[in-house]
């Protein structure tokens, strides 16, 4: 006891600060935690557009002026719950990728990750969130995005850049692009799919194809071009 006595008056102005600083990330992380995950249960239950900020509060137990405080709009928790639910299948292509691995496998594997998250929402909730993600594309666009705006906005940039990295696409491919109109294939896909489009057929199945038919055919052009 006597030990931590003097290792708490030990401790500099500067240590306490930090630790109260470090306490108030750790509550602010866990209040926008709380205010996402309200947020997604009412949207489930009650619909996205008849979902007012008003009821995410009640829910969470906090004021508008907080929500507002994290999300400039409902639109923008949207958002961040969508980049949160493909949480795992980011982690599933990272996993994949850590040994001996063929891209196009790897392709469907998180597909069927993101597949099974999906299927927790209702299908009117996956298409408004995709189309909400297109509609934060285009304002991104006309601001100049960043390198962190492309990280979480294209689910598979991180996997095709480290394909790239390991020569299973070619080298001077512009992978930018090519994560750009494979989220497009994602995204349609993922409105059709909710849709009901695809039947019996299951989500990573038809869009697994598409995009590895996209990148295989990218590829292949790139290569005949620079005489390969």
């Amino acid at each position: 006891m006597a030990g931590e006595r003097a290792a708490s008056r030990s401790r500099t102005p500067a240590d306490q600060g930090q630790r109260r600083a470090s306490l108030a990330q750790a509550r602010s992380r866990e209040t926008k935690h709380a205010l996402l995950q309200a947020a997604t249960a009412l949207w489930r239950t009650k619909g996205f557009p008849d979902t007012t900020v008003a009821d995410i509060c009640r829910a969470a137990g906090v004021s508008k002026a907080l929500f507002y405080f994290y999300f400039p709009r409902k639109e923008d928790a949207l958002l961040e719950a969508g980049f949160l639910s493909t949480r795992d299948a980011r982690h599933k292509w990272r996993e994949l990728v850590a040994e001996p691995y063929d891209l196009p496998d790897v392709i469907f594997k998180v597909l069927a990750t993101l597949e099974q998250t999906m299927r927790r929402n209702p299908p009117e909730l996956l298409i408004h969130t995709t189309l909400e993600g297109y509609r934060a594309e285009q304002r991104a666009l006309a601001e100049h995005p960043s390198d962190e705006h492309h990280a979480t906005r294209f689910l598979f940039l991180g996997l095709l850049e480290h394909a790239q990295a390991d020569g299973r696409i070619p080298a001077d491919l512009d992978v930018l692009h090519l994560a750009r109109v494979v989220q497009t294939l994602l995204e349609t896909g993922t409105r059709h799919w909710a849709s009901g489009e695809y039947g019996e057929r299951g989500f990573a199945e038809v869009v697994g194809h598409d995009i590895t038919a996209f990148i295989a055919g990218y590829s292949q052009l790139r290569k005949r071009d620079t005489g390969d």
